[in-house]
């Protein structure tokens, strides 16, 4: 038995087919109430812009909101998008909520994909590696409680200022998404504990954490952060009967993001930094059709308990240390959401942390 990992959720204006904005919104406190109630650690937000595909665009005004409607659970991003925002004034609202909120702010941090979003903004796509960069060194100036001054290619203070309110540091804890293999030794590099989503072959998830900690050892810094993985949740009494759930209600999310993403054209082979997204989106059809979605939901954790707490062990032999359950996708009823994260907190994740014993 492997104790005490933490075991989050995500959640997200999501539910039905026609079901309207207002009330989609009222369904993450509904996930939130339901996963704190279990012993899931935090509620994990997205963001993205104009389409159905995660439609959260301020995840921290969505967290603040949370944060007074269920007190004391922890509240995560994956992620918020740090090229679409001014770095100050990200930085002053990530501030305001780590003393709003009574739980810990798990934020991971990543540059965005869609250039659909990149292209509504106005902002250059290929600048986001450097946009990402220095919003992360603003945040962490502003945040170390001294006045600062910063000159960067996005953005050039005029006057050195302290920020206020002054965070509660303990709270804030910083991820880095990896978007790809090939960002982990980024990571590494800016010293962000790794942030990955189940989306890879075991052997390159396995690459992603061994390129993240020899990239923290080269730099002499310690390999012992979080390493957290988000994956889709599917529990059945058979393995056969969690593959056929999963092949109901996982298809439409497969269909969002190739609209969202539109993997119809052939655009990221041409954005410098994006070349190794193409093939990817090109194949998000094929991933989301029940007949040729197997391999990838051999990546996900579905099947019966047994087969699901195999799965997860899996991971953690492979480095992961850190978990995010994902349920709340396009088109999934509350009915089914609430049944998997009830099932998987009191079936599956009890073998692996006391938060869940006793629920």
């Amino acid at each position: 038995m492997t104790a005490d990992i933490p075991f989050g959720f995500t959640v997200a204006p999501v539910d039905a087919p026609g079901t309207p904005d207002a009330a989609l919104y009222d369904e993450v406190i509904a996930d939130a109430v339901l996963g704190q109630s279990l012993g899931y650690e935090a509620a994990w937000f997205l963001e993205h812009h104009f389409t159905d595909y995660f439609p959260t665009p301020s995840p921290l005004l969505h967290m603040a909101y949370t944060a007074a409607r269920v007190p004391g659970l922890g509240l995560g991003t994956c992620v918020v998008v740090t090229p679409w925002y001014h770095p100050i004034r990200l930085a002053e609202e990530i501030a305001m909520l780590s003393i709003l909120s009574k739980g810990d702010l798990h934020l991971g941090i990543g540059r965005g994909t869609a250039k659909l979003e990149y292209d509504a903004w106005g902002v250059d796509q290929e600048e986001a590696r450097t946009l990402f960069k220095e919003s992360l060194d603003v945040m962490r100036l502003a945040h170390s409680g001294e006045p600062f001054q910063f000159q960067g290619k996005s953005l050039a203070m005029n006057r050195r200022v302290r920020m206020r309110p002054d965070p509660n540091r303990e709270r804030i804890h910083l991820y880095g998404a990896i978007g790809s293999p090939q960002s982990a030794g980024i990571m590494a590099e800016y010293d962000l504990p790794l942030l990955c989503v189940a989306n890879f072959p075991h052997h390159i998830m396995k690459s992603i954490v061994d390129q993240w900690n020899a990239g923290m050892m080269a730099r002499g810094k310690t390999a012992n952060a979080r390493k957290t993985l988000m994956f889709l949740a599917y529990i059945a009494d058979s393995d056969d009967e969690a593959r056929r759930i999963m092949k109901q209600y996982v298809p439409p999310f497969f269909e969002v993001q190739a609209r969202h993403y539109e993997a119809d054209k052939d655009y990221y082979k041409d954005i410098r930094g994006y070349e190794q997204f193409n093939k990817f989106f090109a194949n998000l059809k094929r991933m989301g059709d029940p007949k040729t979605m197997d391999p990838w939901i051999d990546q996900q954790i579905c099947g019966s308990p047994a087969t699901a707490r195999r799965q997860i062990q899996r991971y953690v032999e492979l480095g992961f240390d850190s978990f995010i359950v994902q349920l709340a996708t396009y088109e999934v009823p509350r009915r089914i959401r609430h049944d998997m994260l009830t099932r998987f907190a009191r079936e599956v994740a009890p073998e692996f942390s006391g938060a869940f014993r006793g629920k």
